[in-house]
């Protein structure tokens, strides 16, 4: 008998199929908004409604030092999760989850604890701000955690 996937492996996949829509080549980023197992949103990163994508016309870089390192970020892209909560009710957020296929940042982790939502399930890390990210969630009291596909188990009906 074949199995099921289980609800974090389907909820997961799902959010790495949203995020290719997302139009910055940098990082494909997808966000799913799920309560009571029934998907109520998406987001994936990208530019503003109307203004041009960073496929069309590059990103917009940004240098900034970072203890001492030089790194660059694209400052057209809104950030997926931005993006989910833009278009999603708050009354949907109230309890819900949040799949999404990189750890939040921590912009994007202070908007998501004040949205109402309970859990934010990621695949993968992003160690830049991992330790006040995880701080802040447990303060919020939302639950979060990595998905890691090869402890996947199957799904109970």
């Amino acid at each position: 008998m074949e199995q099921r996937k289980s609800w974090d492996a389907y909820f997961m996949d799902l959010a790495f199929m949203v995020a290719e829509r997302a139009t910055c080549p940098r990082r494909h980023v997808g966000a799913v908004l799920v309560k009571d197992k029934k998907l109520m949103g998406t987001g994936y990163n990208g530019s503003p409604a109307g203004v041009a994508h960073c496929y069309d016309t590059g990103c917009m870089m940004e240098k900034y030092d970072e203890g001492g390192q030089v790194n660059e970020r694209c400052t057209r892209t809104i950030h997926a999760e931005v993006n989910l909560m833009l278009f999603t009710d708050r009354e949907d957020r109230i309890g819900a989850t949040v799949y999404v296929t990189d750890e939040p940042c921590w912009n994007c982790a202070k908007m998501l604890a004040n949205s109402g939502i309970k859990e934010v399930v990621y695949a993968r890390s992003y160690d830049k701000d991992h330790d006040k990210v995880s701080r802040l969630f447990e303060e919020a009291g939302i639950h979060f955690r990595q998905y890691d596909s090869r402890v996947e188990r199957p799904a109970k009906s």
